[in-house]
């Protein structure tokens, strides 16, 4: 509506009625071709997001020389998060397998989302996540996939630190699973839910309440979407949200003082 009405009044101003009905219409197709742009350059990013995500992940799954059928439906899990459609998926699953050549030049491929991205924490963050859920998928990260997410993780601008404590957020949350009601969780499942709200065993009550709402304060989705998280990826920020409680909760059953 802006530039049709921008059209006319410039138009008027330079030749009244016939002006005004000249530059409201030039206005219109200027407003169409501006959406198109927009809306074109947006699919393109989107796009080369996929493209990026997903050829990476299958460099990660490949690192330790074997991708497992486990890792491969973690991959298909988050076609879901993502809510990819049928186009966007077969351009995933070709992205992957192209991530799996031994020809595949991971760095550009990082540097190409990052400049996609345009070094935006959260999706930042979220990305790596994604990565971890499709390697850990088999039950453990090897050595050499750590090794090669740390690689992806400092040519994005972050640290080692951020890849421990997404590991530890992941072994914490999926560890719990199967538990008794009730039963304490296992040492190493504790040390990891410790780690995943980067506090340690010798924390207060109160701290691990402050880390813990900090954390999920920081990674509350409507949060992320107004620090420009694209849409497509809420699904991902709320898997995180689940797994922060989860880490949460396990620290909850082994303590007294935190409830």
């Amino acid at each position: 509506m802006f530039l049709p009405l921008l059209g006319a009044v410039i138009g008027a101003s330079l030749g009244g009625w016939v002006g005004f009905l000249v530059g409201g219409y030039a206005g219109y197709l200027a407003g169409i071709a501006l959406r198109r742009f927009v809306i074109g350059g947006l699919q393109v990013a989107q796009s080369q997001m996929i493209e990026s995500t997903f050829s990476i992940m299958g460099a990660l799954c490949k690192a330790d020389s074997v991708v497992t059928r486990d890792e491969i439906n973690a991959v298909e899990r988050v076609f879901v998060l993502f809510n990819l459609g049928p186009e966007q998926k077969r351009k995933a699953k070709d992205a992957f397998n192209r991530g799996k050549q031994p020809d595949f030049d991971l760095d550009a491929a990082v540097d190409t989302f990052g400049a996609v991205t345009r070094g935006r924490g959260p999706v930042l963050q979220l990305f790596l996540q994604v990565q971890c859920m499709a390697i850990a998928a088999d039950g453990s990260i090897h050595p050499k996939e750590h090794a090669m997410l740390v690689r992806i993780a400092t040519r994005l601008g972050l640290s080692e630190a951020d890849v421990l404590q997404l590991e530890a957020l992941l072994r914490a949350a999926t560890g719990r699973q199967g538990s008794a009601p009730g039963a304490p969780p296992p040492q190493d499942r504790l040390a990891d839910a410790y780690a995943a709200l980067g506090i340690t065993a010798e924390a207060t009550g109160a701290e691990v309440k402050r880390a813990y709402r900090k954390l999920i304060s920081q990674n509350h989705p409507d949060k992320l979407a107004s620090r420009g998280l694209p849409e497509s990826m809420r699904q991902v920020a709320e898997e995180r949200s689940r797994e922060i409680n989860a880490a949460y909760d396990l620290i909850k059953d082994a303590r007294s003082d935190v409830k």
